[in-house]
């Protein structure tokens, strides 16, 4: 998916027992990968975006997808729009749906304790290591050494969007141009699919995302705010170390 993609299990089981579990996480992000990839002419939604493979004829990975980005259209008043650069491209929606279907599977397997990381996409479960809650660092978006906030999750997903690392890689769908207002949004909540769409769809919103986001508490999606000229917001039950 373009991205650097860790695993940590901390159940105390053999090691075989481990690998395999990785193993299985592994070869379904590859799975995503081959069907969902936008820079692969031959994958699934390649060619449904050329017209050539009907949404019926599709898997059921692609249906839903499809789907759940109409939905996302929909509840995000067309900013989270996954033909925002002219063909069709639900990566916004896949790599945290991915993921959170990662940790479902490792949590079947009976993995309750454990920790995935796909590029700042985080989805955690359980206790770290040392026996409290998983510690997430959100990056400074000016400083790379410094960090913004700090948050302490047992359970959740974390999933951050910006513009200082990727440049201005969302299109604000009004405009058709680069979105401006927010330099770095994280969501965080109980579903990383959700949570990255809504990081995604915020910054494209601009300025606007922050009331938007904040209307989104309500479900259990808090948030964490940094505008382009450096104020910060937060969201009043945000999970931040103290």
């Amino acid at each position: 998916m373009g991205t650097t993609v860790s695993i940590e299990l901390t159940e105390d089981r053999p090691d075989a027992g481990l690998r395999e579990l990785i193993a299985d996480v592994c070869a379904w992000l590859h799975e995503v990968d081959a069907r969902f990839s936008t820079y692969k002419p031959d994958s699934e939604v390649s060619r449904f975006g050329r017209g050539e493979l009907r949404l019926e004829d599709g898997s059921a990975d692609l249906r839903h997808v499809v789907e759940a980005c109409a939905d996302l259209w929909r509840d995000t008043d067309g900013y989270f729009d996954a033909h925002a650069a002219g063909s069709f491209d639900p990566s916004g929606y896949v790599k945290g749906w991915s993921v959170e279907m990662a940790s479902a599977r490792l949590l079947a397997a009976g993995s309750h304790d454990h920790y995935i990381n796909a590029g700042g996409d985080i989805r955690m479960r359980g206790h770290h290591p040392d026996g409290g809650p998983w510690r997430v660092g959100i990056r400074h978006p000016w400083e790379a050494d410094k960090l913004s906030w700090v948050l302490t999750l047992n359970d959740g997903a974390v999933a951050t969007s910006g513009t200082y690392e990727r440049g201005d890689h969302v299109i604000n769908p009004r405009t058709g141009r680069p979105a401006k207002g927010l330099r770095s949004v994280t969501v965080v909540g109980p579903d990383l699919s959700l949570a990255d769409a809504y990081a995604t769809a915020a910054l494209a919103m601009g300025e606007a995302g922050i009331v938007w986001l904040a209307k989104r508490a309500a479900d259990g999606y808090d948030s964490a705010v940094v505008t382009d000229d450096g104020r910060a917001f937060s969201s009043a039950n945000l999970p931040a170390a103290v």
